[in-house]
């Protein structure tokens, strides 16, 4: 992988940084032989990022040739936009706080070089800063408003204002922020892609375990990719890659979505896409989808407070309560009566403006189907946990508890089950879709379409074995491939 850095003047460039080239901005711009470079990292150290200006131009000429500029022109806008510097100052309220909390004045400023500060104080700070707005050279700006420190302002860094007692620390952060293998280009021969793997270290049930994800990453290799684990801390590093495998749960309101959204705006492939994240995350959204489709769901009311008392008489008892945004059966609760319905309806309805009420159809499980790039490529009858109405049984701080799990091959699933999942998941996108469905006679009945599923060792894998993993990998390599050469 090609690292440029784009400067107005390298004449005047102050830094003598290590294994990477330095180019004008102009020459970047017209020069054929630097536009038809593949496989290269631009970081666009342009005094002006303004509209218009040279060094907007360089960003935006960047993405066209499939280079991946720093900052993007995504990130330039952030920059420009009060409303995203608010959002992130909300975000980051404590880590703010706590790391300004010595200083005695009502205004400070931080000085980020990729990603560090020259004090070891700041450093939780510039990276959570870097990490938001992905540009080489920040400043950001902080006020005390009645004795709590706020972001005001983030800016980049000419430079020409970088003061010559940081100029030896520059040049250090940049060394090793470059040392990264992900930027490499030392290597005697480069993978065809660098994949991401967003993970949770901390997450009590993740979607893929320990052996699982191991089996993706021997498979990557297997195609000649190169994969990483990356966190939530690692946003500022996606634009260093060529894909983006979040293996974490995803949530509209969540870093999993914002990592999405980030990898897909900076041209990475992404699974699972922001798209996808929205509209499996809402159940409201499944339904009228759905509905509109022609794809069989159970009986289904969006309720709020003018419907509330109609539910039990339209859908009879028991009944299913879902939040729209409910997860690993968390934030679903199954009505007796009246009385249990009209409870938990105040508990939802409390957080939510809209709860997803459904008739109970009782099976002794549930299928799952795989679709993959709008095909089926696993079949699961997932059993009731143990003494409980659903697959998985959360027990406060316990472990959850699950269910047993039957895979099957695709073929020997119920054909109208298979051809209901792949209905069902089409109708969301092409990514890797989880499809839940209840079967009751002839009829099969979409639950949910999952974004995320949960794809285990032993479990998920076990008709196909590796080649589970391998079919998700090579659909990152032939889409990558297909991006990088104007097939996508």
């Amino acid at each position: 992988m090609g690292i440029l850095i784009v400067v107005e003047n390298p004449d005047t460039w102050p830094f003598q940084i290590k294994t990477v080239k330095v180019v004008a901005a102009r020459e970047y711009l017209i020069d054929s032989e630097l536009s038809g470079q593949r496989d290269t990292v631009v970081f666009n150290l342009c005094r002006s990022y303004a509209y218009q200006s040279l060094g907007y131009y360089v960003s935006l000429l960047a993405e066209a040739r499939g280079h991946r500029p720093q900052p993007s022109v995504s990130t330039l806008q952030d920059l420009r936009d009060r409303a995203t510097v608010r959002v992130v100052s909300s975000e980051l309220a404590e880590l703010v706080q706590s790391s300004l909390a010595r200083l005695t004045g009502k205004t400070f400023e931080l000085s980020i070089y990729f990603g560090r500060n020259v004090s070891e104080r700041y450093k939780r700070l510039a990276r959570a800063l870097f990490n938001q707005f992905r540009a080489p050279l920040l400043r950001a700006r902080f006020t005390k408003v009645d004795e709590k420190w706020q972001l005001q302002n983030v800016s980049p860094i000419a430079t020409k204002e970088i003061p010559p007692s940081h100029h030896d620390f520059v040049v250090v952060a940049a060394e090793e922020y470059f040392a990264d293998r992900r930027w490499s280009t030392r290597t005697r021969k480069r993978p065809k892609a660098h994949l991401a793997i967003l993970v949770d270290p901390d997450e009590q049930d993740p979607p893929s375990d320990e052996k699982a994800l191991k089996k993706f990453e021997r498979a990557a290799q297997g195609f000649d990719m190169a994969t990483e684990r990356i966190d939530r801390n690692d946003a500022g590093r996606l634009s260093g890659f060529d894909a983006l495998f979040i293996r974490a749960t995803t949530s509209v309101n969540h870093y999993t979505f914002r990592f999405a959204n980030r990898a897909a705006a900076d041209g990475l492939i992404v699974i699972d896409d922001p798209v996808s994240i929205i509209r499996c995350t809402n159940k409201v959204f499944l339904k009228e989808l759905l509905e509109r489709n022609a794809v069989s769901i159970p009986r289904t009311l969006i309720v709020d407070q003018s419907n509330r008392a109609t539910v039990g008489e339209t859908l009879g008892w028991p009944c299913v309560l879902k939040v729209p945004d409910s997860s690993f059966s968390r934030g679903v609760e199954k009505a007796e009566d009246e009385q249990a319905l009209q409870a938990a309806l105040d508990r939802m309805l409390d957080g939510s403006a809209l709860v997803v009420a459904q008739e109970f159809l009782p099976t002794s499980y549930d299928w799952r189907v795989g679709v993959l790039d709008r095909r089926p490529i696993y079949a699961c009858r997932y059993f009731m946990a143990p003494r409980h109405w659903q697959i998985l049984k959360h027990e406060g701080d316990a472990p959850s508890k699950w269910g047993r799990v039957e895979t099957l091959m695709v073929e020997a699933a119920p054909s109208n089950v298979i051809r209901t999942a792949v209905k069902a998941a089409n109708l969301i996108g092409d990514g890797l879709y989880g499809v839940d469905i209840k079967q009751s006679g002839k009829r099969a009945y979409v639950i949910e379409v999952n974004d995320n599923p949960t794809i285990e060792s032993g479990v998920e894998d076990r008709f196909l074995g590796s080649g589970l993993y391998e079919a998700v990998m090579r659909v990152f390599l032939d889409r990558i491939e297909a991006r990088r050469f104007g097939r996508a």
